[in-house]
């Protein structure tokens, strides 16, 4: 493989000129350039990104550990966040931890190691990363995407899923549901736990009993969704409406529904949550509360590479509003 000084060497000039040139940061006159792209396209010399890193102390890449699942929502969520760090000059290095903490830590490691300039978190996990090795690379910065508690010294975005289940709760008693149930997410997961919070809440706050059975605890896939709902229906007093702890069991719930011959919202009216894309051409659409995908990860990117260039900022925690978004569902 041909070096930088190849290439000065055959262009007969030296090997910081070769430099100038392929950084372009010093003029050099059209004669000697034209040499030196000469000397490359001979040479077939690739810069190495390894040794401009070493030299500058800097990757221009940023880590990414997130739990794969069927789930769209996560998909989404990357897509924006791979889109904010290509508009920055930034490369993406996802890796998956499967929701398993040895692999997750092995990522984590994995990705340090790499010299990334910054660190993005969004798993689903009750444990969490590592301190031992994160203390390993303290100049490594974290942002950690809606997942909670954490004690750390990482940046901090999250959703209000508390106000989010209260708000999706409320919408189906305003439009006069009184027998409403809940499919929730894991309960060892902040944001699944708080959704279900926020509908106790509207629940208490209007006077309505949650009748027994009516809250299910799912696992936020399409499956958990189907096998709840199959749940609610087969109650001696099934629910009227029902609260999707996220949109990928609403999308499971619906099916449920249609296999028992019942539709929505006339049977049973849903109100799902994160607003995938999935939720707008379901039928009918599903009403649903919004997260802001693509501002979730403009803005962890942005916090991130801001962390990067003033790293003894005060830890910050931003809280995202949710939005309800009414649809044919509910």
């Amino acid at each position: 493989m041909a070096t930088m000084k190849d290439v000065a060497r055959v262009a007969g000039v030296s090997t910081s000129t070769v430099s100038h040139v392929i950084n372009n940061d010093r003029f050099v006159s059209e004669a000697i350039r034209e040499k030196v792209d000469a000397a490359i396209k001979t040479l077939n010399y690739a810069p190495s990104a390894i040794a401009r890193s070493l030299k500058l102390n800097q990757t221009h890449t940023i880590g990414m550990l997130i739990t794969a699942s069927s789930n769209p929502f996560y998909s989404e969520l990357v897509r924006g966040v791979e889109r904010s760090c290509f508009e920055r000059g930034y490369s993406l290095v996802l890796c998956n931890t499967e929701g398993d903490e040895q692999r997750m830590n092995r990522n984590l490691e994995t990705l340090l190691q790499k010299r990334v300039d910054g660190l993005l978190l969004l798993c689903t996990e009750t444990h969490l990363p590592s301190a031992e090795i994160i203390n390993r690379y303290p100049s490594i910065p974290t942002v950690m995407m809606d997942w909670a508690p954490f004690d750390g010294k990482s940046d901090v975005i999250q959703d209000n899923s508390l106000l989010g289940g209260d708000m999706a709760t409320q919408h189906l008693i305003d439009n006069g549901y009184t027998r409403i149930a809940c499919i929730a997410g894991p309960q060892d997961k902040t944001p699944a736990r708080l959704r279900l919070e926020g509908y106790r809440n509207a629940m208490n706050r209007a006077g309505f009993i949650v009748h027994p059975g009516y809250e299910i605890i799912g696992d936020f896939e399409f499956q958990g969704g189907f096998s709840a709902m199959n749940s609610l229906l087969a109650l001696e007093n099934p629910p009227h409406a029902v609260f999707t702890g996220n949109d990928a069991m609403a999308v499971g719930a619906y099916h449920a529904l249609y296999q028992a011959g019942l539709s929505v919202p006339k049977d049973m009216a849903v109100v799902g949550y994160d607003d995938i894309e999935l939720a707008r051409y379901m039928t009918p659409p599903l009403t649903t509360i919004h997260q802001p995908k693509d501002e979730l990860g403009e803005l962890a990117v942005d916090v991130l590479i801001h962390r990067m260039a003033q790293p003894t900022l005060e830890q910050q925690r931003l809280l995202l509003t949710p939005e309800l978004v009414e649809r044919g569902s509910a």
